[in-house]
């Protein structure tokens, strides 16, 4: 072990002889620990939120989506479209949608809806769908197309469920049709449906606007054939979406648009991560504040150890020597509270994750999860330590590079005149 650490080791656990020094030591030690604990447990509830949120998204979301670039259909009869029949190794179900937006009416009630025309294979790819079910049944693989599905928003606002002896009247515009200003209602088509089922995703954007409709009234409404708005696949157990997605784009050329169910929330992911690092910038200057302290404890050493800083020096220690066992001394303080804070943050989300004891509050059943969902990261325990090491680096450094001129040169001083 090297000398500069021993010392420093040595001065970080003894008793120094005013006990004031003593306490700032603790103190920088538990204000290191108590913010990296803090940073640790928030960077965790934050994933664990996002966790929830994408669980969630993902029930309706498909494991891999393909689009087209261009235009709003793609063909599905497309010979690159066909050919991923061959496919079947890594593709367990493949189910075109046809996405547009239309017009709902019940009563004296109306909204414009997200129309999702989905194929008779769409529950194959959507395996989680019946969790989503809150009322009725779905009968999307229905082929008269009599039957959708309203999201818990939909059938709230127009105030229907399923099973309605009443139907919901559908509206959509003609395709390749001018609006005719002296009848505007022959500009659109017209279809007749009941409810049968009633879900609910708890994300505003699905239950305040998603229809879900067997595929063939969505064309029949929008005069299509053999077009669909994209291809949705799911994935034999073990493939890896992201690669599998990597693969088919290169596959199908810049004609499609492939994405993961990642990419599909890009936007809500990309919110989430900047909402955790702007956190995590607010902690990261309170644990600046907390270093504060290193620095105090430091320059109190550096004071108290006065005669054995002549000792050294007497002894043949150069001032790189006495400065590095100093600084050592500070980066010792960092470390152990940004260890101890890390083993405390570990803990403590193991606790919540297990046991479940800080609750979201209100009735149990309110909120998607009832207690605070948290998931540890060692990659976000390695940026944390990183900050901690560096900050600890700078307050040791500060008082070293600017506090040792007095006392090493008075050391010298007295070394001279002896």
């Amino acid at each position: 072990m090297p000398l500069a650490l021993k010392i420093a080791g040595r001065y970080l656990f003894s008793r120094k002889s005013h006990s004031a020094i003593n306490l700032i030591s603790l103190v920088s030690v538990l204000g290191v620990a108590v913010t990296t604990m803090a940073i640790i447990c928030t960077l965790s509830v934050y994933n664990g939120f996002q966790d929830v949120v994408f669980s969630l998204c993902s029930r309706l979301d498909p494991p891999v989506k393909v689009e087209p670039v261009k235009g709003k259909t793609l063909d599905t009869r497309a010979p690159e479209m066909v050919a991923l029949e061959g496919w079947r190794d890594e593709v367990a179900a493949v189910v075109p949608v046809v996405e547009e937006n239309a017009l709902a009416v019940f009563g004296n009630h109306q909204m414009p809806v997200f129309l999702k025309g989905v194929g008779e294979n769409y529950a194959q790819v959507h395996t989680r769908l019946d969790e989503t079910l809150l009322d009725g049944e779905f009968m999307l693989n229905d082929t008269a197309g009599c039957y959708i599905a309203l999201g818990a928003g939909v059938a709230s606002r127009l105030e229907t469920g399923p099973f309605f002896s009443r139907p919901i009247r559908i509206y959509s515009p003609r395709r390749n049709v001018r609006v005719n200003m002296a009848n505007p209602s022959s500009s659109f088509r017209e279809r007749e449906t009941f409810a049968s089922a009633v879900f609910a995703v708890n994300q505003q954007e699905y239950d305040e606007s998603w229809v879900l409709a067997p595929l063939a009234l969505v064309r029949e409404l929008y005069d299509y054939t053999t077009e669909a708005s994209a291809l949705e696949l799911r994935l034999h157990d073990g493939v890896d979406e992201a690669a599998f997605a990597a693969r088919l784009q290169e596959y199908l050329g810049d004609g499609y648009r492939v994405s993961d169910r990642l990419q599909q929330q890009a936007s809500a992911y990309n919110m989430m991560q900047i909402e955790k690092w702007i956190t995590f910038l607010i902690l990261l200057f309170i644990l600046l504040i907390a270093t504060f302290n290193v620095i105090g404890s430091l320059s109190m050493l550096i004071i108290d150890k006065q005669a054995d800083i002549h000792t050294l020096h007497s002894l043949g220690a150069d001032d790189a020597l006495i400065s590095r066992i100093f600084w050592i001394e500070g980066w010792l303080i960092s470390a152990i509270g940004a260890g101890g804070g890390l083993l405390l943050g570990i803990g403590l989300c193991w606790v919540q994750q297990t046991f479940g004891l800080l609750r979201m509050g209100g009735v149990p059943g309110t909120f998607v999860v009832d207690a605070y969902p948290v998931h540890f990261l060692w990659s976000d325990a390695g940026v944390v330590l990183l900050a901690v090491v560096a900050l600890g680096f700078v307050a040791s450094w500060i008082p070293v590079r600017y506090l040792r001129r007095r006392w090493l040169s008075r050391a010298d001083e007295v070394v001279s005149a002896d």
